[in-house]
């Protein structure tokens, strides 16, 4: 072949190519395909076949409406879908060779009715496909300028390429294949992945065996001596009640011990020369007995309005004006005396989300102030009923000590992990979906 013959060649190449990205619809482009290649290509027929949601031949040589009823077109159908399940060409090759013997005998036995004795398939992208067919066998070049022009038709297809919806991609996702069988099976794996099952609760740090200091008398908190989270000393004042009332009581009470007293010594001096006066002596002392417990009695409980700490530790309590003047009961709590040393994890978990937790398992916190940092702890009690909490919720409170030398400060919040059994991938994914569906089906 001459060098103006493979100029011309180049020129009708580029011409098509030109062509074929001019086309406005996607049946002109097809016409171009099957009709206009023959001025590059020599072959007796050919037919064009789009890949996607619905398979089927486009475009004919020779012909300007298809039948889809028409025998020649149903064979042909089944050709093209033969070969593009099994015998095409795969990723990677432009195209194959095809006769009568490379088709199924079902296929094979009505080849010389529709088609001359060789062809060739070529793929336009993933598009669709190509057939070209004639009486001699295709030469390496025509093979390689089929490829080329296959290409260019394959890329201008692209532009009047459907969208391709979620139906589609599920369907070749699913049709049967290698690929897919891979795919499943990885899928199984990892659905079966053990995981540990898990989840978020709000956590706090709190002493692990405080103690509670407690109004000793009811009146009005008169002064708060320390600040919050405060370390103190054994004996070291901590807060007052008002005295006002106490002490009037114990002056009062020590009046009339002091008039009991007197009133028993000059009875004590009458009974000596007076024997009725022993009558009167053995009455004024009951009275000053009583006198004088009673102005003791008041005496200690005004020792009492003085609270003290009974041992070392940090005082635990909200704010000083919130106490200060705030009438208070007997026994009603005013703060926590709590060893810093000795801390443990208070978390609530919610009953939304409750997993099967027991003593012993694990627990780990994330405190809000130090991001970086966290600490496991070892569960030590489970409440058995949920109890209301900050928002209205409900959840159940879990006790639990760390296990780690580094604990954290007293009083610090964060969230929680709390680990329950280990489960399936699959179940850790679908456990809320799946009962919020039951809560809604009332299975």
């Amino acid at each position: 072949m001459g060098h103006a013959d493979r100029s011309r060649e180049l020129a009708g190449l580029l011409q098509l190519l030109h062509r074929a990205r001019d086309a406005v619809s996607a049946e002109q482009l097809g016409f171009i395909i099957v009709n206009e290649s023959q001025q590059l290509l020599p072959y007796r027929q050919a037919a064009a076949w789009r890949e996607g949601l619905h398979r089927h031949v486009t475009a004919l040589s020779g012909l300007a409406e298809l039948d889809p009823t028409a025998p020649y077109m149903q064979w042909l159908s089944r050709v093209f879908r033969h070969l593009a399940e099994s015998g095409g060409p795969e990723v990677g090759q432009d195209s194959r060779a095809l006769e009568a013997g490379d088709l199924p005998t079902a296929l094979a036995e009505d080849w010389s009715s529709w088609l001359p004795a060789h062809a060739l398939w070529l793929r336009l992208g993933e598009q669709g496909a190509w057939l070209l067919a004639r009486e001699l066998p295709w030469s390496d070049y025509e093979r390689k300028l089929a490829e080329e022009l296959a290409h260019g038709y394959g890329h201008a297809l692209l532009r009047f390429a459907p969208k391709r919806n979620w139906r589609e991609l599920a369907r070749q996702w699913l049709r049967p294949g290698r690929k897919q069988r891979r795919l499943l099976i990885a899928a199984l794996l990892l659905a079966c992945m053990p995981i540990r099952l898990s989840v978020l609760a709000r956590g706090e740090v709190t002493p692990q065996n405080p103690v509670l200091l407690r109004a000793p008398l009811s009146g009005v908190i008169d002064r708060i001596q320390v600040q919050p989270n405060q370390r103190v000393k054994v004996g070291d004042p901590l807060f007052d009640l008002d005295a006002t009332s106490l002490a009037g009581q114990f002056a009062m009470a020590a009046r009339e011990r002091d008039a009991a007293q007197e009133s028993f010594r000059a009875s004590a001096q009458l009974a000596v020369t007076d024997d009725k006066g022993k009558l009167a002596m053995a009455q004024d002392r009951a009275k000053l007995e009583e006198k004088s417990i009673a102005a003791e009695y008041t005496g200690l409980e005004l020792q009492r309005l003085h609270v003290t700490a009974p041992s070392a530790g940090v005082v635990v309590f909200s704010d000083r004006n919130d106490w200060q003047g705030k009438a208070v009961t007997v026994g009603e709590k005013v703060m926590t005396l709590a060893d810093p040393a000795h801390v443990e994890l208070a978390a609530w978990l919610p009953a939304a989300e409750a997993i099967d937790v027991a003593p012993g398992g694990k627990i780990t916190l994330y405190p809000n102030a130090s991001p970086t940092e966290s600490y496991d702890a070892e569960i030590l009690r489970v409440a058995y009923k949920a109890e209301a909490v900050e928002g209205g919720l409900l959840a159940y409170r879990l006790q639990a000590r760390f296990v780690d030398g580094d604990k954290p400060r007293l009083g610090q919040m964060g969230t929680a992990r709390v680990y329950g059994d280990w489960v399936p991938l699959v179940y850790y994914a679908l456990r809320r979906p799946l009962t919020a569906a039951r809560q809604w089906l009332g299975w």
